[in-house]
């Protein structure tokens, strides 16, 4: 296939790599790393070792690639805004879009530039990190759970799942995209939250310390009644495996974390915001999220 990798950071990053890998024509966006990525190529790093992955093309925006049969969107939901204009020219009558971003309400953003049936939202459930300019390591290489945009799983859905898992990713395909944010909240809401809100910390301390601990437990809680409410189960097995997986983490710095640190536009509006929007409208009870939102605003005016 040739796929366009949008925001070719921690995660695009490493699906891009794993899909070149595999064989398919890779092309990567990337306003920071193109430069590097043109030069000496993506070093991917897991438990594995590293090694060095080259693209098709790597460039800031994408110019003169036409017409693909797949876009990955990876960069942070912040872009969505611009990010349509970026890609229409990317668009063929069989190009199928694949947003694998953080947080509710972000495929909305693509609901213009390709039909339904070819809009395909992506859950990484994964320990990724860009440590440095066209180096990804993965500590936890995890899962990713794709649906519709809209409705049950239809063929873009089965045939990007299955493009991935020949890539050597866990991937399946799921029939609803909400019931896998709410399974994917119930980890970015507790833990990109409190990694802010307690001041720059790292997961291994939250899970340290007795109160964020609890907290963290709270925040779950929260998430999973409001999808329940929502019409959609999560079990009290999936919540303690985010607990037990954090744990194998280590000193693990969220995505949110680093964008705070480092002076970038936090996902708030995806990552808390829509999810309490929806859990209060659906009757739920959320007053751990309302104050987490309430405190990482504080944190970032403050910034």
């Amino acid at each position: 296939m040739k796929i366009v990798i949008v925001g070719a950071g921690a995660v695009g990053g490493w699906y891009g790599g794993l899909l070149a890998q595999r064989g398919h024509e890779v092309h990567a966006i990337s306003r920071s790393d193109y430069l590097v990525l043109q030069q000496s190529g993506l070093v991917l790093r897991d438990q594995n070792g590293a090694r060095t992955v080259r693209f098709a093309s790597a460039s800031p925006a994408g110019a003169g690639l036409g017409p693909c049969d797949l876009i990955v969107i990876a960069a942070k939901a912040t872009a969505n805004p611009v990010l349509p204009a970026l890609v229409r020219p990317l668009v063929g009558p069989r190009t199928i879009l694949l947003t694998l971003q953080n947080g509710m309400g972000n495929v909305e953003a693509f609901h213009d530039v390709v039909p339904s049936e070819r809009l395909v939202a992506g859950l990484c459930f994964v320990c990724i990190n860009r440590i440095a300019p066209g180096v990804v390591a993965n500590t936890h290489a995890g899962y990713v759970r794709m649906a519709a945009a809209e409705g049950p799983v239809h063929d873009a859905v089965s045939q990007v799942a299955a493009v991935f898992k020949s890539a050597g990713v866990d991937c399946r395909a799921e029939d609803s995209l909400e019931g896998i944010l709410w399974k994917k909240l119930c980890w970015n809401i507790p833990f990109n939250g409190l990694a802010i809100a307690a001041g720059g910390i790292t997961t291994d301390q939250i899970l340290a310390d007795p109160g964020l601990n609890a907290r963290a437990r709270r925040l779950m809680a929260e998430v999973r009644d409001a999808a329940a409410l929502r019409g959609h189960v999560v079990s009290e097995q999936h919540l303690q495996g985010q607990m037990d997986v954090t744990a194998g983490m280590g000193p693990y710095r969220p995505s949110s974390l680093i964008d705070y640190l480092e002076g970038r536009e936090v996902e708030v509006s995806g990552i808390w915001g829509e999810p309490l929007r929806r859990g209060l409208a659906a009757g739920a009870k959320m007053p751990e999220l309302s104050q987490l939102k309430q405190e990482i605003e504080a944190k970032l005016r403050a910034r």
